[in-house]
């Protein structure tokens, strides 16, 4: 099984910034771990700051891999562009927060992503990736 996880815009901050919020765990350290806990996945990981890279990625990887978890930060609330990516490509996508956006501010209320997924999961810190995994490995 072929699964890519993408993360979003500040998502490789993660660990230093606002770690009441996010913790204090890079996602690079909760990665390699996730790999170590599963071995017979192929796990790929990829992180950008730019709409157009992750669009380029859902393109490049959404008719090949077997799942993506993808947490596009603040581009969840913002960008139809990856939304009309993500309805584009033919591999099921679970959209991940690490936060829970619904207790948080008014304009993160909305996704333009979960239209275009199976699922969401959102408010389980990064425990949400390894959820989302675990779905795709038992689908």
């Amino acid at each position: 099984m072929k699964i890519l996880i993408i993360n979003g815009p500040n998502l490789n901050l993660l660990g230093k910034r606002e770690v009441d919020i996010y913790g204090n765990e890079s996602f690079e350290v909760f990665f390699e771990n996730l790999k170590s806990k599963y071995p017979k996945t192929e796990l790929e990981y990829f992180q950008s700051n730019s709409e157009g890279r992750l669009i380029d990625k859902l393109h490049e990887t959404g008719f090949s891999f077997d799942g993506i978890i993808i947490n596009g930060g603040a581009y969840s609330h913002t960008s139809i562009a990856i939304a009309d990516a993500l309805a584009a490509i033919k591999t099921p996508c679970v959209e991940v927060h690490i936060s829970n956006i619904q207790a948080r501010e008014a304009f993160r209320l909305h996704s333009y992503f979960t239209k275009n997924c199976v699922g969401i999961i959102s408010g389980l810190g990064l425990k949400g990736y390894e959820l989302a995994l675990q779905y795709f490995l038992e689908k």
